[in-house]
């Protein structure tokens, strides 16, 4: 049988998952297969049609650190929900379609999550879909090594179509918010720079560590003002006041959305776009010709999405100025010598399902 999880577009919200911050992500077409069966052992077989690597070994094997690649993200999940209690044996897994690898679309919780509802289904475990997430970030977070926040998992496990998901971190709750961008006329084009640079990771790291020494010195900047920030050191002001910041433009882009404005939505992307890269500084070269040359073209508003330093931004295009918006895009990176970005349209759809 196949399961499937789709990845995700944040409307706005970055880098605010890991700070009792507000994010607003919708779920997209684009989804990642994963073919699995139910062993009579307590083996994992997990191959991929994408990627090398894998895993074959005894679920006793699996643990923080190991193993290694894209197959912890999968094995990871089957050692978090053991973890917890629940009654999860061997599986036999391949991954037959993927959401774009690196791509800042979050393959790996699109991965993670499709392994979750599957693992769930053949073991009968019944979870609900929030626990099912817990299990997805624990993997990510423990196994994996990577210290994301929420957001992705939840976005995958609980997308509606014509909705964006209003997720609060602090507590998790989560609220269904219409978005349906085709019938307001408007598309929300994804540019994938196709770029990933290799201080990424590290700097990820750095930026989380900004936060939390902010939050040590003056609480939660989900309650924190920038009378409160101006305070902070210097070296790690700007890196608060960009989440204080977005934690308040998701706020109005709520409202927005609650009262059917899509259209209003441009100037808080490109306020999030200046906050990501100036006080954030994880936006790169690339992102920010992909983000200017959509505007230029027509766009309403444009930002940088993910973790940054390459990947993909998106541009809140009327929907006909698509295809200027890409015709631009593509002549921007070729006069610019880059390589050629992929484009497409992303459209809220359906969260984790079972598909045969």
């Amino acid at each position: 049988m196949t399961w499937s999880a789709p990845g995700r577009v944040n409307i706005i919200g970055e880098h605010v998952d890991y700070a009792d911050g507000l994010c607003l992500p919708f779920a997209i077409a684009e989804r990642t297969v994963v073919e699995v069966s139910r062993r009579d052992d307590d083996r994992a077989r997990l191959t991929s049609v994408f990627e090398q690597g894998g895993f074959d070994g005894e679920l006793a094997e699996i643990g923080p650190g190991s193993p290694k690649g894209w197959a912890g993200y999968v094995a990871g999940v089957l050692w978090a929900l053991r973890e917890a209690g629940h009654q999860v044996g061997g599986i036999d897994l391949n991954v037959t379609a993927s959401v774009p690898l690196g791509s800042g679309l979050s393959s790996s919780a699109a991965l993670e999550c499709a392994a979750a509802i599957a693992v769930d289904e053949l073991f009968g475990l019944g979870l609900p879909r929030t626990e099912l997430a817990a299990a997805c970030i624990r993997a990510e977070n423990e196994v994996v090594g990577a210290m994301t926040g929420g957001m992705d998992q939840a976005a995958s496990l609980l997308g509606a179509a014509g909705h964006a998901l209003l997720i609060d971190t602090r507590n998790g709750d989560t609220r269904q918010v219409p978005f349906s961008p085709a019938d307001a006329g408007l598309a929300v084009v994804v540019i994938d720079t196709k770029v990933r640079h290799a201080l990424a990771d590290g700097q990820y790291g750095q930026r989380r560590a900004a936060v939390e020494e902010a939050v040590a010195l003056i609480g939660s900047l989900r309650d924190a003002d920038l009378d409160a920030v101006a305070g902070l050191p210097a070296e790690i002001r700007p890196r608060a006041r960009h989440v204080v910041t977005e934690i308040e433009r998701v706020r109005l882009a709520v409202a927005l959305l609650d009262q059917g404005r899509i259209a209003e939505l441009g100037p808080l992307l490109d306020a999030s776009h200046a906050s990501l890269a100036g006080d954030f500084e994880v936006s790169c070269a690339e992102l920010d010709l992909a983000v200017e040359t959509a505007r230029a073209a027509g766009a309403l508003g444009a930002r940088m999405v993910g973790g940054g330093f390459g990947g993909s931004a998106i541009a809140l295009t009327p929907l006909d100025r698509v295809d200027a918006v890409e015709g631009a895009v593509r002549a921007a990176f070729g006069a610019a010598g880059i390589g050629e970005p992929a484009v497409m349209t992303a459209e809220p759809s359906a969260g984790a399902a079972r598909d045969a």
